[in-house]
């Protein structure tokens, strides 16, 4: 065989395989991907390819990072991914998903600030005045027992604890978001979930399973002491007056459970408010309810996870703020009469 039918046959045999490589190639760019439902995935601003396709495995929208980034390097698309909110179809391609995270034109991107110790009805009014989502549409998600229908594919170690029967209310992390007016329940709720994780420690979280406390009732009990006392000092001492009150088998009596059955917000609930028959009402039954009555802020959550102990057994709040603690019943009575009437 002559040199020239050797590089004949061998530029063929070349050529046989690179075809085949590229058949190889397309086929798995095109193959369906491994998420079997929507899943809502966000690109922040500055994120390379490396992260972006990093993400997306870990998320499980894609199988290969590798085939990702060939795929975006012969698509010279390295530059087209656009920063915002994305809600990827179950079984999405690799040439889908390239395809809408640098096509799909981002949405107006609103502000919402959501105070200490709200409520996931008041957050869903604010979401829905933002023009983020319907308020029903979150409640909704909010009222899911199991979070994996949020946030497919991820788990929460502050949730390991949580009753199965307890929904998310308590976890939804006070802060100032940035949300799309365009976004899903789903993706609002794990917004909130996320900012949970980030922000609360694994060394907070340790702390509470060290003194064999559960983070849901460290959660529910802070949901009290968020809106009944103020500064960080006041919110240890109550978190410890109120652990101590359970101790001895005493009610906690607590003012903002029984707004949280009424829907007021007195100071001083009154005797009619007392008797709701509710098991968040706390002055009827004794312990804890049977979950948060709000979304407590990292300060409640801090001072009730490391609370502080004292002599006191009561304290009340003032019209100023401010928070006067007692160590006996007779003493309680008479700081109720000096700033409470």
């Amino acid at each position: 065989m002559t040199a020239k039918r050797i590089i004949f046959h061998l530029s063929y045999s070349l050529l046989i395989v690179l075809a085949l490589g590229v058949i190889g190639f397309i086929r798995l760019v095109d193959a369906p991907g491994p998420s079997t439902a929507p899943t809502t995935f966000s690109i922040a601003s500055g994120e390379g390819v490396s992260a972006i396709a990093e993400h997306l495995v870990e998320r499980s929208i894609i199988q290969s990072d590798i085939i990702f980034k060939a795929h975006v390097f012969f698509e010279g698309a390295r530059s087209n991914f656009l920063v915002g909110d994305f809600t990827i179809p179950p079984g999405a391609s690799i040439r889908a998903v390239v395809n809408q995270l640098t096509t799909t034109p981002a949405s107006e991107e609103v502000t919402v600030r959501v105070p200490e110790s709200a409520t996931a009805t008041e957050i869903a009014a604010l979401l829905e005045r933002a023009d983020v989502l319907p308020a029903a549409d979150f409640l909704a998600a909010v009222r899911t027992t199991d979070s994996r229908t949020v946030a497919p594919g991820r788990t929460y170690d502050f949730l390991r604890d949580k009753p199965a029967t307890a929904n998310l209310e308590g976890y939804l992390f006070p802060d100032t978001y940035r949300f799309f007016t365009d976004a899903t329940a789903a993706h609002v709720v794990q917004k909130f979930l996320d900012n949970f994780e980030a922000k609360v420690s694994t060394t907070i979280l340790a702390d509470i399973r060290r003194q064999g406390r559960t983070i849901f009732d460290v959660i529910t009990l802070a949901s009290i002491v968020d809106q009944e006392v103020r500064t960080d000092v006041d919110r240890k001492l109550a978190a410890g007056i109120f652990l101590e009150r359970m101790r001895l088998g005493i009610a906690l009596q607590s003012d903002a459970t029984v707004n949280y059955v009424t829907g007021k917000q007195a100071l001083q609930p009154t005797n009619v408010d007392l008797a709701a028959d509710s098991p968040y009402n706390t002055y009827k039954h004794k312990d804890l309810p049977p979950g948060p009555i709000g979304n407590p802020s990292f300060s409640a959550i801090r001072a009730t996870a490391n609370p502080q102990g004292s002599a006191y057994l009561y304290f009340l709040t003032k019209p100023d703020g401010t928070t006067v603690f007692s160590k006996t019943y007779e003493e309680h009575l008479a700081n109720k009469r000096a700033y409470l009437q």
